[in-house]
């Protein structure tokens, strides 16, 4: 069993998340304010940074009203620390160097100087390494000020205090460039996933208009035929070619439903499952080949069972396309479709006898190809196989096997 994080139990995730969507100068601002706040507790006033060991200003009301206001100067623009980062940074620097220059006493305000310098290094675009070298020329006249105003520090005590600053610009220079790199992986998934997408759809539209706009050129050929040498039969050719029309126009509808940006899936609609390429409708492209004048033997042997709709929508648009071949390079040939269904594969079976009248095999191309080159590549997403080619008799067979998914509930 595993361990969820505290902060993912329900109690804690709604104020989490309702923390998550607040803006982030609201967000800097709250912290700013608590830095503020807790910067006035003499408790914390020893985790404060401090440099120079200067004598401490004596006690005056004039010096306690400079020294507050300094204190707020290092915290209140930290609300700002995103949308600014250079201007944060500039403002409390500035207000530290004034603070340590004036031997005031160290407050935990002063850890404000840490917070504007990882920001800096988070969230600043422009000019970073010219405001890295500004801070650090900042510093260095800070030094000699100090050691001019009589602090008893050396060069090396000097150094060693700049790493603590340096060390939190790098933090922050360290997040920026770890965002960066998530922000371009997801950029190269997304551009991944649209090209993916966009070869799933080119794949989708030329496998039903080939099979359809095939079927009709052949059954308008053979209705023009009949019309001089049986013209009481040319009726039936022309009906064949309104069906084959019909049956085009459904599936494009179908397939421009699911390209919808609706977020549901294609199933949940009723009608558009309807409409949906299947298994059970291989039975209509059988049919549909047999009105175009292509001899087809169907066999289905196996209990069918529901399968998830990629399976669905793969096998029957193997049989489309290998139907599709066959009519354009063996019309009239003897054609056998065999559907085998088993427990664990679905097997597909389409064989045409010879001669055929061109190859029905290319090699894929840069986005896997289309029609039998198309579907190798998507049988393989679902862990199956294609394989299509010349018969040794004649003929071609084109031959898949795919993987049995049961439907999601």
């Amino acid at each position: 069993m595993t361990r969820q994080a505290p902060w993912s139990l329900p109690p804690f995730r709604a104020p989490l998340d309702w923390w998550q969507e607040r803006d982030a100068f609201l967000k800097d601002g709250i912290l700013a304010l608590a830095l503020t706040l807790l910067a006035f507790v003499p408790a914390l006033s020893n985790l404060g940074a401090q440099i120079g060991d200067l004598p401490e200003r004596p006690v005056s009301v004039p010096a306690n009203v400079l020294s507050v206001g300094l204190v707020l100067v290092q915290t209140l623009p930290l609300a700002a620390r995103r949308r600014w980062p250079a201007a944060c940074l500039a403002v409390v620097a500035g207000a530290f160097a004034v603070h340590q220059a004036l031997g005031f006493a160290t407050t935990f305000a002063s850890l404000g100087l840490y917070l504007a310098l990882y920001s800096a290094g988070a969230h600043q675009i422009r000019f970073r390494r010219g405001l890295a070298v500004a801070a650090s020329a900042g510093y260095a006249v800070l030094a000699v000020v100090l050691d001019r105003l009589g602090s008893p520090l050396s060069v090396p005590d000097y150094l060693a205090f700049y790493l603590a600053p340096a060390a939190a610009w790098l933090v922050g220079s360290a997040v920026r460039a770890r965002r960066a790199e998530e922000a371009e992986r997801r950029r190269l998934a997304a551009e991944a996933a649209t090209a993916a997408e966009r070869a799933r759809i080119a794949r989708e539209l030329h496998d039903v208009v080939t099979h359809h706009v095939t079927a009709m050129v052949v059954q308008a050929d053979a209705a023009q035929f009949l019309l001089t040498s049986a013209p009481e039969r040319a009726g039936e050719g022309l009906t064949a070619v309104s069906d084959t029309g019909r049956r085009a126009l459904t599936e494009l509808r179908y397939l421009l439903g699911v390209l919808e940006a609706t977020g549901e899936s294609a199933s949940a609609d009723p009608a558009r499952a309807g409409r949906a390429p299947a298994l059970g409708r291989v039975g209509d492209l059988v049919g549909q080949a047999r009105r175009s004048g292509q001899p087809v033997e169907f066999r289905e042997r196996g209990e069918r069972r529901p399968q998830s709709v990629n399976v669905e929508l793969a096998a029957y648009r193997v049989v489309q396309e290998a139907l599709t071949n066959a009519m354009k390079y063996a019309a009239g040939k003897p054609t056998r479709v065999l559907l085998r269904h088993g427990d664990e594969h679905i097997r597909i079976e389409v064989t045409t006898d010879g001669p055929v009248a061109a190859p029905v095999t290319r090699k894929p191309g840069p986005a896997g190809g289309r029609g039998l080159a198309g579907l190798r590549t998507r049988l393989r997403t679902l862990d199956g196989e294609l394989e299509a080619g010349p018969r040794p008799e004649g003929g071609f067979a084109v031959q898949a096997t795919i993987p049995s998914q049961p439907p999601q509930e």
